[in-house]
């Protein structure tokens, strides 16, 4: 049994660790007595009992927010890349041929195909695994001649794709989104925007000072290999971020820095700066320029651009709501904010599941349809006319820096 098949995230297990400390935390006034002329035997049962009181808090917090679904994710091992796909499309997507004839038996039932591959960026050298929605209609003859648009939908911390398709549930919401008609036929794209070891790493999807270019591969290295590899829009108009927790967070920051490259955004009960704290640690190690740069309120104050944004915060989240309110002042002409204050729901993956049909919804009035390719030419035509901001220098080759805009 792998590590990454046991599910700590569950009812079952929060119940049974509760128990186990709530018999620790029992056997301590029963064995005091019996250690009477031992202290290392108090002391040891007093120790006990108190790591398991606080693993049953950290097991009943980790459930609420299935932060670490399972043991796997927390020890940081590799768990099996593909979970939730149906086909294999191999490194940079070599085999993506095999896998649309997966997809194309699927498309009979109207059904779109999540395939997994990697992909290894050609600025920044990273490998990651990615997952790729394709809808129902791409394999279709009468669809061959059309570039489809993007969501590139970043997973939370910390931060599988699988978490998209085995704990959202993205995949049925998007084939019933768009047999609907309330979505246009798209295509998801769902990186790992950390890598591994995944404990205390958590990337914040940033271009780190000194650190790995995530930033960077996520936005032009991504970028680059979908408009050489798939059939989809290269204009700016075509092209969205979306994700919940610290992926929404991720989504508004790759927007706000990128205007040139997306222009709409979906941050599910996320925030608008990173975090200082033990699984994010330092990332930008006392810069206040690169800090500065990744706050998301400070970016649209300071480098104003015409992004359609979608934030959402649950009532009873002081920091969420916070973050919201601080967005709805920074956001001014030309961008565009909607703002949902939603119910009490806390947050977890339940509260993501019912809050992602309304959010399809909105992409639906965002994102433009499929157009006709007109030509090998037209996937150079990603800038749409909004130039980008200078990006400060993190010192990591391969990053995104000055004024940079080159695929």
């Amino acid at each position: 049994m792998h590590a990454s098949t046991i599910r700590i995230d569950t009812l079952p297990f929060v119940l049974v660790v509760a128990v186990v400390a709530l018999g620790c935390a029992a056997a301590v006034p029963w064995a005091w007595d019996r250690w009477r002329r031992r202290v290392a035997g108090r002391v040891a049962t007093t120790v006990v009992a108190v790591v398991a009181v606080v693993l049953a808090c950290g097991s009943a917090v980790n459930a609420a927010g299935s932060f670490y679904p399972t043991l796997g994710s927390l020890l940081g091992t590799s768990p099996d890349p593909a979970e939730g796909t149906v086909a294999e499309a191999g490194p940079d997507g070599r085999d993506l041929g095999r896998a649309l004839g997966t997809a194309s038996a699927r498309a009979g039932n109207a059904l779109g195909s999540l395939v997994h591959l990697t992909v290894t960026g050609k600025r920044t050298g990273l490998t990651r695994d990615v997952d790729v929605y394709l809808p129902a209609v791409y394999t279709a003859p009468d669809w061959a001649g059309f570039r489809f648009p993007v969501v590139e939908w970043i997973p939370h911390f910390p931060g599988e794709p699988r978490q998209v398709a085995t704990l959202y549930g993205l995949p049925g919401q998007l084939d019933d989104a768009i047999a609907a008609h309330r979505l246009p036929p798209v295509v998801v794209i769902v990186p790992d925007p950390n890598g591994e070891p995944r404990l205390t790493h958590d990337s914040e999807c940033v271009d780190a000072a000194g650190g790995p270019a995530d930033d960077t591969y996520l936005s032009a290295d991504l970028r680059s290999w979908a408009v050489d590899h798939l059939r989809v829009r290269s204009d700016r108009e075509g092209w969205a971020t979306a994700g919940w927790s610290s992926g929404g967070y991720c989504a508004l920051d790759l927007a706000a820095r990128h205007p040139q490259w997306y222009a709409s955004a979906v941050s599910m009960n996320g925030y608008d700066a990173t975090p200082h704290d033990a699984e994010t640690g330092d990332l930008f190690h006392g810069r206040e320029d690169l800090r500065r740069a990744n706050d998301v309120s400070a970016v649209l104050r300071d480098h104003p651009a015409p992004l359609r944004l979608l934030v959402t915060a649950d009532a009873a989240a002081g920091d969420e709501c916070a973050a919201l309110r601080r967005l709805q002042a920074a956001a001014t002409p030309p961008a565009e904010l909607t703002a949902w204050v939603l119910p009490i729901a806390g947050h977890n993956l339940a509260a993501v599941r019912a809050e992602l049909p309304a959010v399809l919804d909105w992409l639906d009035t965002q994102l433009g349809n499929p157009v006709a390719a007109s030509g090998p030419g037209d996937v150079q035509q990603y800038a749409g006319g909004i130039p980008a901001w200078p990006l400060p220098d993190t010192g990591t080759p391969g990053a995104l820096h000055g004024t940079d805009t080159s695929l």
